[in-house]
């Protein structure tokens, strides 16, 4: 079993599992009935998402000193007691289900959802 990081809106990969939207906004011009079909996600969770505050420094980000602000900003956002046990509760679902956590960002590397990888493994999760 594994938790995978995903791009939200590519193909889904055999063994996926369910895939968690982590986002502050519905996909735009998508009808809901058509999220999962469009390979978007099959749950929403917002609560994943960096704040619209916190996600502005991670889109304007254009330096080291500026992304590692961004990801201090978003750490903390995490280590919020209701978030971090969700956090603790995935890495634990990552040894006996399949599912992926993603978000709409084209590149990895200059988005939440590294850091979302790091969080998750450093709570021990099968990734």
């Amino acid at each position: 079993m594994v938790a995978r990081i995903v791009r939200l809106g590519t193909e889904r990969v055999p063994g996926e599992g369910t895939r968690i939207g982590t986002v502050r906004r519905p996909p735009r011009g998508v009808p809901k009935a058509e999220f999962a079909s469009r390979n978007f996600y099959d749950v929403w969770y917002p609560e994943l998402a960096p704040s619209a505050e916190t996600m502005k420094l991670g889109q304007g980000a254009e330096t080291p000193a500026q992304w590692a602000a961004f990801t201090q900003k978003y750490r903390r956002e995490m280590a919020e007691p209701a978030v971090s046990r969700t956090l603790d509760l995935l890495a634990a679902l990552s040894h006996h289900a399949d599912f992926s956590v993603g978000c709409y960002c084209e590149h990895e590397a200059s988005c939440h959802r590294s850091i979302l990888r790091m969080l998750l493994s450093e709570r021990g999760a099968s990734m």
